[in-house]
């Protein structure tokens, strides 16, 4: 599993360095994200083949509700190029196989809110992006993967949603994903927009720039708002190099108080963290992980837990230096981020049934 993780860290870098570098406009990124939708996507959502996950009846496992809310999840990077295109055919069996470790391993955290859809969809590889200024990368491999999330999206909302509300829920790749999705299919579909409880757009990097360029978004401010973006990045207290995740523009909430404040919050607060088995069994740990807002530098500081164990592998510390937890980012925060999808979805539909009598 090692050389996804490396390909994960390897796009953000290239995809978030223009926010971090002293040269670059840190807008640049954000430019490139689509402001309007890319073209057609071509993709078949209709076909289930192209669904990692559909769920043709109504759970019984939420603890909400299983009639009430959605979850539309969006993995990370799940493949590597060999050669040729640097974009995954939607039947990659390699993207395919790792898109399911993902539903297992990050997805399962919002399991008990609703039930679960998540879409194929291309990705880019990230040698491709790393290996190209990012004003030179080929629009149509650029907007593929966008434009299929978008048609994914929309399917879902006319076929399968039924007028419920909904959370999104991405990491690395997919919460890039999710932004240009809130960017453009949220500005045009403003009743739609209305059903989300919020969106955890987990490991990418928002700032400031983009709340103001798009002021139908606002950041989470505390645990039960609704209608609002999540984010964070997580590192040591120490990287051994710059993280591409780093900017003291950045945007981000703490998963533990879920407050944007510099209070130091013990790992005793933790309602609990995971250790994913390489074949998806997940071991539920206690009071594993710390967490600290440090404005300066835009992440959360977790100091409780072996750095070494957690960032990436050795090989990729050129892109991916070590104290860079962004791999971990849901994982030490698992049941943080379950206990409060749950809080905010109860305080929205509180809200919501009232409005809709």
């Amino acid at each position: 599993m090692r050389f996804l993780l490396i390909s994960a860290a390897a796009l953000l870098l290239a995809l978030c360095a223009c926010r971090h570098s002293p040269g670059p406009d840190p807008r640049a990124l954000a430019q490139l994200i689509p402001q309007q939708a890319p073209p057609a996507s071509g993709i078949d959502y209709g076909d289930p083949d192209n669904w990692l996950a559909c769920p043709a009846e109504r759970s019984a496992n939420a603890e909400v509700s299983p009639e009430a809310v959605d979850v539309f999840f969006v993995y990370p990077t799940s493949w590597r190029s060999t050669g040729g295109v640097p974009l995954a055919d939607i039947r990659n069996p390699e993207m395919r196989d790792w898109a399911g470790y993902y539903l297992k391993t990050r997805a399962s955290a919002l399991e008990p809110v609703g039930n679960i859809y998540a879409p194929f969809y291309r990705q880019l590889d990230a040698a491709y992006i790393l290996s190209a200024d990012s004003g030179k990368i080929e629009r149509s491999y650029w907007d593929a993967p966008f434009a299929d999330i978008i048609a994914a999206f929309d399917y879902y909302i006319r076929h399968h949603n039924a007028g419920r509300p909904f959370v999104l829920f991405g990491h690395s790749q997919g919460s890039l994903m999710l932004q240009g999705l809130l960017f453009t299919y949220m500005r045009e579909h403003p009743e739609v927009y209305g059903r989300m409880v919020a969106a955890y757009t987990i490991g990418t990097v928002w700032i400031e720039e983009d709340y103001a360029a798009h002021p139908w978004l606002k950041p989470a401010r505390f645990s039960s708002d609704a209608g609002v973006v999540i984010a964070y990045n997580t590192e040591a207290p120490h990287v051994d190099g710059p993280n591409p995740f780093a900017s003291s523009r950045a945007v981000t909430i703490n998963p533990l108080s879920w407050t944007r404040t510099t209070e130091h919050i013990p790992r005793s607060r933790s309602l609990g963290s995971v250790i994913a088995a390489p074949d998806g069994t997940l071991t539920a740990v206690s009071r594993m992980a710390d967490a600290r807002y440090e404005p300066s530098r835009g992440t959360i500081i977790c100091a409780t837990v072996d750095r070494e164990a957690f960032s990436s592998a050795p090989a990729s510390r050129a892109y991916f230096p070590l104290g860079i937890l962004h791999e971990n980012d849901i994982p030490l925060y698992y049941f943080d981020l379950r206990h409060n999808a749950l809080e905010r979805t109860r305080a929205f539909l509180s809200t919501w049934k009232r409005s809709a009598r």
